[in-house]
């Protein structure tokens, strides 16, 4: 059992698949960054200071009929919020990330569609071959 599990563990694709889980969430963490520190601020300042972390609706505020509290984090401590802001930067990660896999792919098959194009030379018949042909020519020329 602990062999079988060793090979499947070190097969290619399982090897290549784990590279791939390892990358993808760096790759997530930098997202997340430009995300969160390059895009949100321009968005923010664009629409006039919004920031989009601190929209939330506090489900006990409107339960109980207080005030909500000013920040995100706040409502979270006091119970249920939901925090449609962090929502909006969540789905702009995902755009981001789907647009850079959307143009890794299309590159990836470019790359696919001009080796497609390369005139293939076909190889060169093995030399047993040759030298069969040569023997047979060899042959009728003595025949004939």
């Amino acid at each position: 059992m602990l062999k079988e599990f060793r090979e499947f563990a070190l097969k290619g694709n399982v090897v290549d698949l784990a590279i791939g889980v390892i990358i993808g969430a760096a790759f997530g963490k930098i997202v997340d960054s430009v995300v969160n520190d390059i895009f949100m601020p321009v968005i923010g300042a664009i629409t006039g200071g919004l920031d989009f972390t601190n929209y939330f609706i506090s489900l006990k505020a409107l339960a109980a009929g207080t005030q909500a509290p000013a920040t995100y984090v706040k409502a979270k401590e006091l119970g249920a919020a939901i925090g449609y802001g962090q929502f909006i930067t969540v789905a702009i990660n995902f755009i981001i990330i789907a647009f850079v896999l959307f143009l890794v792919v299309k590159g990836l098959n470019r790359m696919k569609k001009a080796e497609a194009a390369k005139p293939v030379e076909p190889a060169p018949p093995p030399r047993s071959d040759v030298l069969l042909e040569e023997i047979r020519d060899l042959l009728k020329a003595r025949a004939g």
